[in-house]
């Protein structure tokens, strides 16, 4: 009787796995039923109108400064502005120096120019 080496024990082994292997595998099913709401003429007609529609192209911001809704008048804006760059704790904050605490003591310069036209205006 002839005995079998290992290189075939390995080999009909193998081809075991792949026939067990392949009687796992899926049924073909055809294809798919497409899915759609719309025929195929509204979806060329809706590919015709983007493709020809203008300045398709061109990223938002690239025609130059958009509109925007002003919700406050351009002078109180100037005003709220001058003020905080001329605040004597602007850049201070509590993390300054160790265990300091920012009190503003100091009047801010454009309230005590604002205060002294007042008191000028009212003594004439």
């Amino acid at each position: 009787m002839k005995s079998l080496s290992l290189t075939q024990i390995v080999t009909v082994g193998s081809f075991a796995m792949l026939a067990a292997a392949g009687a796992k595998a899926e049924s073909y099913q055809g294809v798919q039923p497409t899915v759609s709401a719309m025929s195929r003429a509204e979806v060329s007609a809706e590919a015709v109108r983007t493709a020809s529609a203008p300045n398709q192209n061109i990223v938002r911001g690239s025609r130059g400064p958009e509109t925007v809704a002003v919700s406050t008048e351009r002078a109180r804006v100037v005003a709220e502005a001058v003020r905080t760059a001329a605040a004597p704790d602007q850049n201070v904050t509590s993390g300054s120096r160790v265990n300091s605490k920012v009190i503003s003591t100091m009047q801010n310069p454009v309230d005590a120019r604002a205060e002294a036209v007042r008191n000028n205006s009212s003594k004439l």
